[in-house]
């Protein structure tokens, strides 16, 4: 794995071509500090299969503004990727959980299928879950097929874009897996990166719309188990306790190729797909570059004065935060 620092100056380990369950991460690893990635100790929680439809690109004040000048998106530092992530609602932890309890009890009567309480969303609580945001106020979430089919226009002639296997990130505590889309012009610049598939046993595939996001570890701070419960065909959770477990937390990021280009959207489309965020803890922008929902909405009503439509906010997807944690998002409100 290669070292480098991003433009934040935040150090990640790099390795191209693949993206690495973390078993096989840990083994590239070794050598390197990492107080999360090889711990023993963590309870256990589900391995679900997320086929998601929706793309988010969060953003501050200033890419906002950045955004509404150009009528879409950039790389505003000059880079040739546009950055998103994969994107999870209530209905896609409520389908997830039914494939993940179909898969491994397919004999269940109904009575067990009744009985069975909701429990996936007790273990969705890393940042890959969260409503929240750790990089700006603002939130973007657009459909994937649109995405896709405006690359498609403005990129690639009306062709389908490529999709490949672009890296693993490691970070402190964060795995991230990045997928590339380009161009089938640029085959020859990007052809040492694997192309995607739709590998069962990947880690991320895509078909007819979707990815396919198979995350290994979803929690971040584990304060819950899983317990399986055979004989009744169950899936039920236990509390941990007072000390819950710190581990590393894996998501994807879909890298588009624009070469310092510009994705369009239409401005009303923009800003019907717009919506305020709180902030996450722990920010990865200064905390005093967050945005009060006045402030916010003021913003908004400026940029796009001919819509007098209120913004909205993303409500959080999980109301799992400790108390300190809690504390701490309020501050960034503050």
């Amino acid at each position: 794995m290669n070292t480098q620092k991003n433009r934040r100056k935040h150090q990640g380990h790099h390795d191209e071509g693949r993206h690495l369950k973390l078993r096989d991460l840990k083994e590239e690893a070794k050598g390197l500090v990492n107080q999360y990635l090889f711990k023993e100790n963590i309870p256990a929680c589900p391995r679900p299969e997320f086929h998601l439809s929706h793309l988010k690109h969060d953003t501050d004040r200033d890419g906002l503004h950045g955004i509404r000048r150009d009528d879409g998106f950039r790389n505003p530092y000059g880079g040739s990727l546009l950055w998103w992530s994969l994107a999870v609602g209530p209905d896609d932890i409520t389908s997830a959980e039914r494939r993940l309890l179909e898969t491994t009890y397919p004999d269940r009567t109904e009575e067990q299928v009744q009985m069975q309480q909701s429990f996936l969303g007790k273990f969705a609580t890393s940042p890959a879950f969260s409503e929240r945001s750790r990089l700006g106020s603002y939130r973007f979430t657009f459909p994937l097929e649109e995405v896709l089919e405006a690359y498609s226009q403005q990129f690639c002639s009306g062709a389908q874009p490529v999709m490949r296997v672009y890296e693993t990130i490691l970070y402190k505590q964060e795995v991230m897996y990045v997928i590339l889309v380009h161009s089938p012009a640029n085959q020859e610049q990007f052809s040492d990166r694997p192309l995607l598939t739709d590998d069962p046993n990947s880690v991320c595939s895509y078909r007819d719309g979707c990815f396919t996001w198979r995350p290994e570890a979803m929690c971040e701070t584990h304060r819950c188990e899983l317990v399986l419960n055979p004989d009744e065909q169950q899936m039920k959770v236990r509390d941990v306790g007072p000390y819950p477990e710190y581990y590393v937390w894996d998501h994807v990021a879909v890298a588009l190729h624009v070469d310092r280009e510009v994705l369009n959207f239409d401005s009303a489309r923009l800003r019907q797909n717009l919506r305020y965020c709180s902030g996450a803890y722990p920010p990865i922008i200064p905390s005093d570059e967050f945005e009060t929902f006045s402030q916010a909405a003021e913003s908004v009503r400026d940029l796009w004065p001919d819509d007098s439509s209120p913004l909205e906010r993303a409500e959080p997807l999980n109301e799992c935060l400790s108390s300190v944690e809690h504390e701490d998002v309020q501050k960034l409100q503050q």
